[in-house]
């Protein structure tokens, strides 16, 4: 656990190894910061809260200053001159220290309702709208640099003691300046990277005039103490919006405002708006090593491929240095500590070294500990630790060092929003301390969504309960439903609870009458695989061909690949193998015994490749079908060995799949006479005089049994892929009357859910014609139902009836 002890200072290892390698260094910046949490964000915490909001704009009125400096440029300029500026973030303005304008950007001067204004010639029309104004003259950017005007709010201007004050509120020229709101941008440092980087490099003062707690300062008058945004749980028309609040106090200062939607950031943890704010942190030094985190990218396997060099890839090109330090109170500790007096720094990789220092032993880590252990400088100050906590990230990404396990590892995997985030923090560590990759191989799910597209939310109640889910279908259902589909290809998910129940019915109800049925008539025949029936040899061909797609899928970290051929398998086996070979397990010969051993070797087998997708049903699967010197669980047995050779020759999948072909066109053709299949008829003719299975008995009595017909024959003087001939004889009409009475008789054993060794007597009430057709074949039918005991008699409508003895 990232609390434990050894995890922690493994940890406080890691930091001092980048201290020393010069990647961990303290700055003061502008980072996004959470008021309610207090604490500052990285770059990829921040890009996974972003939503849609309304929030206000305003374009704002700074009343230029005095008569401007410059001359020529400057004729036509009226004492009621404004450069007009546009911002989404209205509560930042008490904070302005500057304007920007781009060097080679055209401005005009407007003359509007007896003032003058001046703003990007490109932006008139978006400004003014509809509005009658007039353009008196125009210039270039660098012609109104140096001019300068009056603050918004004159609080921090009136501050002797403001360093730099000389530098601020006049016009610079910025190259990040485009023809955007008004082309005039407003300079506030202490609210924004740009800006607190254009503010260094201009000299600018530096006004701040919010709290970390993301309300206004004292010195803010009435707006003093007013929160800029709502609270995560707060509804925004509960409290005072700030900007509202800001707006109405600059009053005549505002040309105009909107509230237009835009994206803007959360807090991943409480869903608060966060600030752009000005305030220091540790950095991991992340664009150092930047081509070393590129180049050891290249080794990782990602599934889906296309994240290599998209979403991860992308954001490896753009990754910036690593704010790693918060301000909170539970989370490992920066092993930082600073004299007061003379600012020199210890940085300590464990406890043992801190003891050795200090003189203090300690067992604990946390901040309520580590935070009581000082001790002298040589200066004569005191040590004491920096009271700042280090991201969950580095936890997060400490895991393959901290947990003792090799780097890289084999394989992680996780949700496409942990590329930003988990996978990322990861790789910058492996890289910085070990020169290498953290992972070789990653699955990148997508994001599971309610039915309706949307995300799933406890408010609007737009999903199932998991847990209810989970008892009315199993665990299997949902883990197999979510393995086999697009969601294990990084795309997202839209679930469906009757796309659960498809897979609850298609592959574990059917699987389970398979092993139902296995266990009616298993006794102690051995596993295996040696028998020399067409069916048998087909389904043991199947079963290699899954085995193989299956293992390529996940050695190749495809799981859908992997898991998808399963539910195809399971149709097979259940529908066309079992039911094909039923009729085998009444009899009391060798066919017995290897369909016998062959539904055990396919049901043992199957359970160990379905183990990593329905462990639950595998596992059951295991302890009816293993052999008593097996592993214990299927999760301990051996992934099935795949067969280098097809085991009965190549072309036993493809005779099978013709064969099947052929029944599916003859059923069809059977709907379309209106004859049913339990009627028997002469002949079929099949369009193909060189199949390959014309000359196969085997697969031609298959044919003959699922149609049933009487005889085959392959010819290509027909006009339709398969002809039935549709004339029924009296004696066809009599076997269709046995079918019948066999059909009904086994309907009735499984509405009584009799087993095939339960012994029966049987009562038919039949029209005079088909009882005569019965009494006829009476000992054909006695044999059939394995019985003794059966009684005829008449009635207007066929009646079945039976007795368990």
């Amino acid at each position: 656990r990232t609390m434990d002890f050894e995890y922690m200072q493994s940890e406080w290892w890691a930091f001092k190894e980048l201290y020393k390698k010069g990647l961990i260094y303290e700055d003061y910046r502008s980072l996004h910061i959470c008021p309610r949490c207090e604490t500052t964000l990285s770059q990829g915490e921040v890009a996974e809260g972003y939503k849609d909001i309304k929030d206000l704009s305003a374009t704002l009125k700074f009343k230029v200053k005095g008569t401007p400096h410059f001359a020529e440029a400057s004729r036509g300029m009226q004492e009621n001159t404004y450069f007009l500026a546009w911002t989404t973030t209205p509560w930042t303005l008490p904070g302005n220290v500057a304007l920007a304008v781009g060097e080679k950007i055209k401005y005009v001067l407007v003359e509007f309702e007896n003032k003058n204004y001046i703003l990007a010639e490109e932006r008139i029309n978006d400004v003014f709208r509809d509005k009658e104004y007039k353009i008196i003259r125009e210039y270039l950017g660098r012609d109104l640099v140096g001019s300068e005007y009056e603050p918004l709010f004159d609080v921090y201007a009136k501050d002797e003691n403001l360093k730099n004050v000389k530098n601020g509120w006049k016009v610079y020229v910025a190259d990040f300046v485009i023809e955007d709101g008004t082309g005039i941008v407003h300079i506030a440092p202490a609210f924004g990277a740009d800006d607190m980087a254009f503010g260094k490099q201009k000299n600018l003062p530096f006004v701040q005039h919010v709290k970390m707690d993301g309300t206004f300062k004292e010195e803010m008058g009435e707006l003093a103490g007013l929160d800029l945004k709502p609270r995560a749980d707060e509804k925004p028309e509960s409290v005072r919006k700030a900007d509202i609040e800001m707006l109405r106090v600059l009053g005549d200062k505002v040309f105009s405002k909107n509230s237009p939607l835009h994206s803007y950031p959360h807090c991943w943890r409480c869903d608060t708006a966060l600030l752009n704010y000005a305030t220091s942190s540790w950095f991991v030094a992340v664009e150092k090593i930047k081509p070393l985190l590129l180049k050891t990218a290249k080794k990782i396997n990602w599934s889906p491929a296309h994240i290599k060099e998209g979403r991860f890839g992308q954001w490896l090109l753009g990754a910036r240095d690593w704010s790693i330090s918060r301000q909170r109170f539970w989370a490992n500790t920066i092993p930082v500590w600073r004299c007061d007096k003379c600012k020199k720094e210890f940085v300590f990789a464990s406890a043992d070294e801190l003891e050795k220092t200090s003189g203090v032993k300690v067992n604990d880590l946390h901040k309520d500990v580590v935070d009581q252990v000082t001790f002298d400088c040589k200066c004569g100050g005191k040590m004491k630790r920096v009271p700042d906590v280090l991201d969950t990230w580095f936890d997060s990404g400490s895991v393959p060092f901290a947990t003792k396990r090799p780097i890289p590892a084999d394989f992680i995997g996780e949700a496409q929003d942990q590329t930003r985030a988990w996978f990322y923090y990861q790789h910058v560590l492996a890289g910085a301390l070990f020169g290498k990759e953290a992972f070789k191989n990653c699955i990148v799910t997508g994001i599971v969504l309610a039915e309706d597209g949307k995300k799933m939310s406890k408010k609007l109640k737009n999903y199932p309960d998991p847990t209810e889910m989970m008892e009315k279908y199993g665990a299997d259902a949902m883990r197999f439903y979510m393995l086999n589909s697009p969601v294990v290809q990084a795309d997202n998910l839209s679930f469906s609870e009757k796309g659960v129940d498809e897979i609850a019915k298609k592959n574990i109800s059917r699987l389970y009458n398979v092993l139902s049925f296995y266990e009616l008539y298993k006794d102690d025949t051995l596993v295996n695989s040696k028998s020399k029936n067409i069916l048998d040899r087909w389904i043991i061909a199947r079963l290699g061909e899954l085995i193989a797609t299956s293992t390529e899928g996940y050695e190749n970290y495809k799981v859908d690949v992997a898991v998808r051929p399963l539910t195809d398998f399971i149709d097979d086996f259940s529908v066309w193998y079992l039911r094909r070979s039923r009729d085998r397990f009444k009899e009391q010969d060798g066919d017995k015994k290897d369909a016998l051993a062959t539904l055990r070797y396919v049901l043992h087998t199957i359970s160990r490749v379905m183990a990593p997708s329905m462990p639950f049903f595998a596992e059951y699967i295991f302890q009816k079908t293993r052999e008593i010197d097996e592993p214990e669980s299927v999760h301990l047995a051996s992934w099935p060995d795949l067969v280098k050779k097809p085991l009965f020759g190549s072309d036993i999948l493809t005779k099978m799949s013709e064969t099947r072909s052929i029944v599916n066109l003859a059923l069809a053709e059977r709907i379309a006479l209106g004859i049913k299949v339990k009627q028997p008829l002469s002949l079929l003719k099949i369009r193909n005089s060189k199949s390959e299975i014309r000359n196969d008995d085997e697969l031609l009595n298959l044919i003959k049994d699922e149609v049933n017909v009487k005889e085959i024959i392959f010819t290509d003087k027909i006009g339709k892929e398969v002809e039935l001939d549709a004339n029924i004889t009296e004696e066809l009409r009599e076997e269709g009357i046995l079918r019948e009475v066999i059909r009904a008789v086994q309907a009735e054993r499984k509405a009584q859910k009799l087993i095939p060794q339960d012994k029966i007597s049987v009562r038919i009430l039949a029209p005079e014609k088909e009882k005569l057709i019965i009494e006829k074949n009476k000992e054909f039918l006695l044999k059939e139902f394995r019985t003794t005991d059966i009684l005829v008699k008449s009635g207007e409508t066929l009646l079945i009836k039976i007795d368990k003895k």
